[in-house]
């Protein structure tokens, strides 16, 4: 039998590492005829990539899935102005090539990654009722609450336009795929969509779990607590830096962050403000091969997110990534996040915005025994074995393309 032949929408793909990357590698490797559809990729440098450009590679063969590439401004340093340009561009050009490849070719079903923006749904959407096929949503990032929470936007009228737009998209779609349980809540809110929900969760990326040999950053040899990833607004470093004054004394307790991010110029000035340099230290953006030997240098990794309702419905894909790798976490995020480092006992989660209780966190662990840690670490790693396996998931999104029964 032939098998399906599946659009994927996205506004980012590789060389720009997101978890579609996978899923297209994955099922033209498992004998799907996959098209990706996606713009000149840009983030998070806020430039194009080397090689890449208006008139450079817009087209291109990668591990055997197809690449189309729309034009989009570059996001820049990520400011609003940046960010709506960027979204606005791609959204023109995305709907253009939308039409042409519904007209020019023949898919099966088109599967929508949906980070930020949700405008990526329109293209999607044209595709499904030009071809009359199934769209399968997978939601990764709740709109219109993401405006609130990492912009502040709390405009009604600019609200309540995208949040229509998101029932549109709801309403067209299969199958609503998401990658947090506390979703659902959110989506339910705006429609009768309880029976097109599936829990499809992100996985272990297999860079985490292989060794190479690449450049990592120099840490302290005393206690290191590390984050790595996104430096963003949402990320609540401000209260991170008011944890760190209160651990300053401690001398042999070090905050390692590894990463960039539009808020990195802004968490640096605020170290040195603070004088928190000697021990709060900014390393830079390493690549993800790099990753399992910076974790190795970690005695703790650390994760927050802003005070605000949106995170407390989500688990951001780094908690899947600190599970793998046996090393115990601390949180300062509400909600889903929190209560699984609870259940799981894989670490200590504190309330967000909560920097006193962070503080006794990192230092309640800092005073453990290194046996102690290794067991919290053990449960993590084998939780994320078992609940975030590429493999099964993989498996998972083949049953919901073939239309199998899946809950």
């Amino acid at each position: 039998m032939t098998k399906k032949r599946i659009l994927l929408v996205t506004q980012y793909f590789q060389p720009e590492n997101f978890k579609c990357n996978d899923i297209a590698f994955e099922m033209q490797r498992r004998g799907y005829d996959v098209t990706v559809q996606t713009a000149i990729p840009n983030y998070p440098q806020g430039k194009f990539f080397d090689g890449y450009g208006l008139f450079k590679r817009r087209t291109e063969v990668v591990n055997g899935v197809k690449v189309i590439r729309g034009f989009v401004i570059p996001r820049g340093k990520g400011g609003k102005i940046g960010l709506s340009l960027n979204y606005l561009s791609y959204l023109v050009s995305s709907c253009l090539i939308a039409l042409y490849l519904s007209l020019r070719y023949r898919y099966d079903a088109v599967f929508v990654h949906q980070v930020s923006p949700v405008t990526i749904g329109v293209a999607a959407t044209l595709v499904k009722r030009i071809q009359r096929i199934p769209m399968y949503f997978w939601v990764l990032d709740l709109w219109p609450e993401s405006l609130t929470a990492a912009i502040g936007l709390r405009n009604k009228y600019i609200l309540g336009f995208f949040s229509k737009m998101v029932q549109w998209f709801y309403r067209r779609s299969d199958k609503i795929l998401i990658s947090s349980k506390g979703f659902e809540k959110s989506i339910c809110a705006k429609g009768d969509f309880a029976d097109k929900i599936i829990y499809f969760p992100n996985w272990i990326d297999s860079a985490l779990t292989t060794t190479a040999d690449v450049a990592t950053p120099d840490v302290p040899s005393s206690f290191v607590a590390m984050f790595t990833g996104n430096i963003g607004a949402s990320q609540d470093f401000d209260t991170i830096l008011d944890a760190a004054e209160q651990l300053k004394k401690h001398s042999d307790i070090h905050i390692v962050i590894v990463g960039n991010g539009r808020d990195r110029e802004r968490v640096e000035s605020e170290i040195s403000r603070r004088e928190l340099g000697a021990t709060v230290h900014c390393v830079g953006s390493y690549p993800l091969e790099a990753m399992p030997a910076t974790f190795a240098k970690a005695d703790v990794l650390f994760a927050a997110l802003k005070d605000e309702p949106i995170f407390a419905l989500t688990v951001p894909a780094k908690i899947q990534a600190y599970m793998s790798t046996g090393k115990p976490i601390v949180t300062m995020i509400n909600g889903e996040a929190k209560e699984l480092i609870e259940s799981v006992g894989c670490g200590i989660a504190v309330d967000a915005g909560n920097a006193e209780g962070f503080a006794k966190a990192i230092l309640a662990l800092q005073q453990m025994n290194k046996e102690e840690r290794a067991e919290m670490g053990a449960k993590g790693q084998a939780f994320a074995a078992q609940h975030f396996n590429f493999e099964l998931q993989m498996n998972l999104l083949e049953d919901i393309l073939n239309d199998r029964d899946v809950k």
